[in-house]
């Protein structure tokens, strides 16, 4: 397997953002959309250059087969609180664990707070569903992590079923084409315009940064 070179790397905060102020957009009306990230609502948004994407790549899709939307922005209060969440959990089970090694493997699952792509509204975790919206098996659940999947959640996971990683490969073909770039370690998660992309793609700069957004 290549390396997998996780959000905590420095070379991925080490790429510039050169912001070049897309607006967020609500997705609802454009994307089939799962309720199971109901927040607030802020979750629905994406940059209108990443929602672009999503419409041309469901367009490639084969014929019955649709996107189904779970999360998009998140605030970046919010994943703050996920990543130490997470973290925390870690250093629970792995006491001895050095703080950098516990950032290290928190990041196989959520993103550091300060380069996080879905707190720049650049990131989409996502799945297929059939004609009629029922979700499609890729092998693990949505948001299930490395602990509770036995390393599934992997993208390039051997420990799954033929018809799971069929659907995975439907999937990344289709987002792939239109220029968004997956995180191996979760098969959902997939971006387009934030540093993590502007690194696996050799772009200069990445176009989107942490936005805020106010829905109230």
């Amino acid at each position: 397997m290549s390396e997998i070179i996780l959000m905590s790397d420095a070379r991925v905060a080490a790429i510039p953002v050169e912001e070049c102020g897309e607006p967020l957009v609500d997705v609802s009306d454009a994307l089939l959309v799962d309720d199971r990230k109901n927040d607030s609502g802020a979750e629905l948004h994406l940059r209108q250059g990443v929602l672009d994407r999503l419409l041309e790549a469901e367009a490639r899709l084969p014929d019955g087969l649709r996107l189904l939307f779970v999360e998009g922005y998140r605030p970046p209060a919010l994943q703050r609180r996920y990543f130490e969440g997470y973290g925390d959990e870690l250093r629970a089970a792995n006491p001895d664990w050095s703080a950098d090694r516990i950032r290290s493997a928190a990041s196989r699952y959520v993103s550091p707070p300060e380069i996080a792509p879905h707190s720049a509204g650049a990131a989409v975790d996502l799945t297929l569903a059939d004609a009629d919206g029922r979700e499609l098996d890729l092998g693990t659940p949505m948001n299930a992590n490395p602990e509770q999947s036995e390393g599934a959640c992997y993208t390039g996971a051997g420990n799954i079923a033929a018809e799971a990683r069929a659907n995975r490969a439907v999937l990344g073909r289709a987002l792939g084409a239109v220029g968004l770039v997956n995180y191996p370690t979760e098969w959902w998660h997939w971006s387009y315009g934030d540093r993590y992309w502007a690194l696996m793609t050799g772009a200069p700069a990445a176009l989107y940064g942490p936005k805020d957004l106010d829905i109230s």
